[in-house]
């Protein structure tokens, strides 16, 4: 087969998953959901397997305990949970006010030296701004909730998610070997290749990165309850997990955080405090929780992440965002996989390779 027929194979084959991922987008999640546990527990399963144990009674007993510590969590922080953040979203125009009567302040006391019209048109662009962005990331919030937890998705999540994690996780090696049994026996060496390496970069990735941001949510969230913040869990979480990104969940955290306490303290000991909270915690992430769960080979630009995510949310709404950070390892490696051989090809190096070179 020619190289622009093989070419025109692949495009169509991943032109029809694109169309499938839309189709059907509104009944994946349970499915993509599923798949995430299996992927994110199978290492588990495979050690327990290493030691004797059936591959069948160690997904039960792995998915089993996950369930369970997932279940009374829950149950544990979410009455809570509800709480906080109702208060936090009927708080944020309080804290906006108070934001704009202490910048009111500060700019009647340059009003000697600046225009009163250029001061009114200052304050209202920044407040303005201020109040957009939070407008934006809880209607951000909103709609993910509202798109991934509609009552069907729901229901699947609890009752079609935990069967198809176990299927997957008792049978991961048989598709596995299945799979690598239909890849095209001429290029087999090389797809093995790259889908190593994809799945090294999701590995430390996705697995790596969620610990982190779960180690984050959890110091956030306790260090800000210790210290009295109103919503202090909610906001910690909230920035712990969004830590998935790379310094967005530090920096919503730090904003949210510092304007609560504000609002609540009103002194400037205790908004450092809070700041240094997330300046510590970033320090931490950086020199320590990064480097020994992620690792330096990722390959995953932050704002390539950042692009992944907001094209999943806009072509397959919460279930792209699931999608984007494997389709963005996927496309880095291929794409450095390409680069490769662009670098070593005859359009690059402008001469034909099977000429000998003419310098010495």
């Amino acid at each position: 087969m020619s190289a622009r027929k093989q070419a025109l194979f692949w495009l169509t084959a991943i032109a029809s998953l694109v169309f499938v991922l839309v189709l059907f987008e509104g009944i994946l999640l349970p499915f993509i959901t599923g798949l995430a546990v299996a992927y994110f527990l199978d290492p588990s399963v495979d050690y327990l397997e290493r030691r004797g144990m059936p591959r069948s009674l160690g997904a039960t007993f792995i998915l089993g305990g996950f369930s369970v510590v997932l279940t009374i969590g829950l149950l544990l922080v979410a009455p809570l949970l509800k709480v906080q953040l109702l208060g936090l979203l009927t708080g944020i125009p309080q804290v906006l006010d108070g934001l704009r009567q202490s910048l009111t302040g500060v700019l009647a006391g340059l009003s000697v030296h600046i225009d009163e019209h250029v001061i009114a048109e200052g304050e209202r662009a920044l407040m303005g701004g201020a109040s957009s962005l939070m407008g934006w990331f809880f209607q951000l919030l909103g709609g993910a909730w509202q798109s991934g937890l509609t009552i069907i998705n729901l229901i699947g999540l609890l009752v079609i998610t935990p069967v198809v994690s176990w299927y997957l996780l008792r049978d991961w090696d048989l598709l596995i070997a299945r799979i690598d049994s239909w890849l095209p026996r001429n290029h087999v060496t090389v797809i093995r290749q790259q889908v190593g390496l994809i799945n090294c970069v999701l590995a430390s990735f996705v697995r790596g990165q969620a610990t982190v941001c779960l180690i984050l949510a959890l110091t956030y969230a306790l260090a800000l309850e210790l210290i009295g913040l109103d919503h202090g869990l909610v906001v910690g979480l909230i920035a712990g997990f969004a830590s998935f990104i790379p310094y967005v969940g530090a920096v919503i955290g730090l904003v949210l955080s510092t304007g609560l306490a504000y609002a609540q303290f009103g002194d400037m000991a205790m908004i450092v405090t809070v700041a240094a909270i997330f300046i510590v915690g970033q320090i931490i992430e950086g020199s320590l929780l990064t480097p020994k769960l992620v690792g330096d080979r990722v390959g995953l630009h932050a704002v390539w992440v950042v692009f992944a995510l907001l094209a999943g949310g806009s072509l397959c709404g919460f279930v792209g965002v699931l999608l984007a950070v494997p389709v963005a390892a996927v496309v880095g490696v291929l794409s450095r996989f390409v680069l490769q051989r662009y670098l070593s090809s005859r359009i690059f190096l402008g001469r034909d390779l099977n000429q000998p070179d003419d310098n010495p």
